[in-house]
């Protein structure tokens, strides 16, 4: 989960935004409550080589430096924060200057770099596959 939003999952990105107030909230609470013992880790990872995006792209002259990440390689990274105590890991490490630029962009330049990545459009060849899919499974069933 990234805490970006990219265009055509807007739902699937509230919720991750959702969590992500909710570890920071959750994280600030058991500091002033003074819980040392209870730590909390936020796993931010970029586009993950899952089936629930399958066919989910930027923009194809970036993809070869920001693959699609393995599950193995998540769940190692997410492992290695939490037990070295981290309060958040993304994966990789550049998305950390994603967050930041956000943090100190205006939205107008957020959208810009969207669209350069080719964020704002990486849905259109899921949906297009889904849709694909659909279709086949109607034609099929003779509907």
């Amino acid at each position: 989960m990234m805490v970006n939003c990219h265009a055509h999952f807007w739902d699937y990105c509230a919720s991750k935004f959702g969590a992500v107030g909710f570890h920071e909230s959750l994280s600030h609470e058991l500091k002033a409550a003074e819980k040392d013992g209870i730590k909390t880790t936020l796993v931010c990872p970029y586009l993950v080589d899952t089936g629930m995006f399958r066919g989910c792209r930027i923009r194809k002259e970036i993809e070869p430096f920001l693959p699609p990440l393995k599950p193995e390689y998540c769940v190692k990274q997410a492992m290695r924060a939490i037990l070295t105590d981290q309060p958040m890991i993304c994966t990789p490490r550049l998305m950390y200057m994603v967050t930041f630029m956000k943090s100190i962009l205006p939205f107008e330049a957020v959208v810009c770099m969207y669209r350069f990545l080719g964020a704002d459009k990486c849905m259109y060849p899921f949906i297009a596959q889904r849709k694909q899919a659909t279709n086949n499974n109607e034609a099929k069933n003779g509907i």
